[in-house]
């Protein structure tokens, strides 16, 4: 194990391990000679962001950096792999054990190592294509990256938790993110929850034995599925049009007079017309998936309540709607989240607007639409990735409860 220390390798090979001691030291010898340099020059950039403005360019100096300290945890691992690896065949050559041949030792290692191989490739893609950007994401929060201090003119700063005390203390981002914070539970409480009963009230009624032409009814309400959202959004816009829309020109102002409501104009209209566009964007999923959980529910159930005296409500209550939860919960948790960073429809439909005086995100902005306009619009980078960090700690600690407490994650012998 000492001799691991002071070389990876060594004490492979004073184990007789020659294969795994070769491997190990061309390892470490590949990494003094090529990376170590630059890891050093990433790790200096990740201390400083750059010394020398016009020069150095901060963002490249970060991303440098976010890799080093990377390659230097996986290289870490591997060397605390090497020192470990030897102490434990020191250990077994202790009690007797004794090295295999050549042959069966590649066999072992084939039998042992297969798994490891083969899932190398995915968890290094993941490393570098999940876990790098959201490094990089949350280092970015605490700079001062923005348009007004932009490399490679300007250098940028690391400013600690300065962005986060901004976001609830200066009025301008406190007032919009209290906003914007609340509309986007709101509509995530509201447009799921309503896509969620429309779905299981059409799934119960048309489950219903007395219902004729089944098949054509579900094919018919599954259909808003099969349109592309995008394009059934930018139809909604239309119709909704404030001048020219459908919505106002052929029912709103025929029943109530005056020039129709204001849907893209006013944020409390543009709120309710979104809702209303998502209600019909996710039904049928939830239709879908309501309808196949009430097949498989047995019959045999209803007929013992029916002849224990139940109600049609008695039996949705104690039958229906528990197997539905079961089945579904994980499902009906991701819809939650789905909704929470649902962009494609803010965007789609009027880009957020309309604007709100004293605000810098429209009417009907929600966190996500709204770290797009900081990141593209305004180019607010570091506040974006605040918010963008708020977003994520958000939502995986309610799907983590949430999926702590549901029923399907239980063993069945433990309900």
């Amino acid at each position: 194990m000492l001799l691991s220390i002071v070389f990876a390798g060594f004490g492979q090979l004073y184990n007789r391990r020659y294969l795994k001691g070769v491997i190990f030291i061309i390892i470490e010898t590949s990494f003094l000679i090529t990376v170590l340099p630059w890891l050093n020059y990433g790790l200096w950039g990740l201390r400083t962001l750059g010394t020398i403005p016009g020069t150095d360019h901060s963002i490249r100096l970060l991303v440098f950096g976010v890799l080093s300290l990377i390659a230097l945890i996986i290289l870490g691992t591997l060397y605390v792999f090497n020192v470990l690896d030897a102490r434990k065949q020191a250990m077994k050559i202790r009690d007797g054990w004794k090295p295999l041949p050549f042959k069966e030792t590649m066999r072992t290692v084939y039998d042992t190592a297969f798994p490891y191989l083969m899932t190398l490739p995915g968890l290094l893609l993941m490393v570098f294509v999940v876990i790098f950007p959201l490094i990089f994401s949350v280092l970015l929060a605490f700079t001062n990256y923005n348009l007004f201090n932009s490399p490679p003119r300007h250098l940028v700063d690391w400013v600690g938790f300065e962005n986060f005390k901004n976001l609830i203390s200066v009025d301008m981002w406190k007032d919009t993110f209290i906003s914007v914070f609340a509309w986007t539970i709101v509509w995530t409480v509201v447009a799921t929850t309503l896509q969620i009963g429309v779905g299981l009230f059409l799934a119960v009624m048309v489950n219903d034995p007395r219902i004729k032409f089944k098949k054509l009814i579900r094919t018919i309400l599954i259909l808003p599925w099969a349109v592309p959202a995008f394009v059934t959004i930018l139809i909604f816009a239309a119709m909704f049009n404030d001048e020219f829309g459908a919505i106002n020109r052929d029912i709103i102002i025929p029943l109530i007079g005056g020039d129709g409501l204001p849907w893209l104009s006013d944020p409390f209209y543009a709120r309710i017309a979104i809702i209303m566009i998502q209600t019909w964007l996710g039904f049928p999923f939830v239709f879908a998936l309501f309808t196949g959980v009430l097949q498989s529910i047995s019959k045999d159930w209803y007929e013992a309540a029916d002849v224990d005296g139940g109600s049609r409500l008695q039996k949705f209550r104690h039958i229906t709607f528990p197997h539905v939860m079961f089945a579904t919960a994980p499902l009906l948790i991701m819809q939650y989240a789905q909704n929470f960073n649902n962009f494609n429809i803010i965007y789609l439909f009027n880009e957020g607007g309309p604007p709100v005086r004293g605000q810098n995100a429209g009417g009907t902005d929600i966190l996500i639409s709204w770290v797009y306009k900081l990141t593209f619009d305004t180019n607010n980078y570091a506040m974006a990735a605040v918010i963008s960090i708020i977003m994520g700690l958000l939502i995986s600690g309610f799907a983590f409860y949430q999926f702590r407490q549901t029923r399907s994650f239980k063993e069945e012998g433990e309900i």
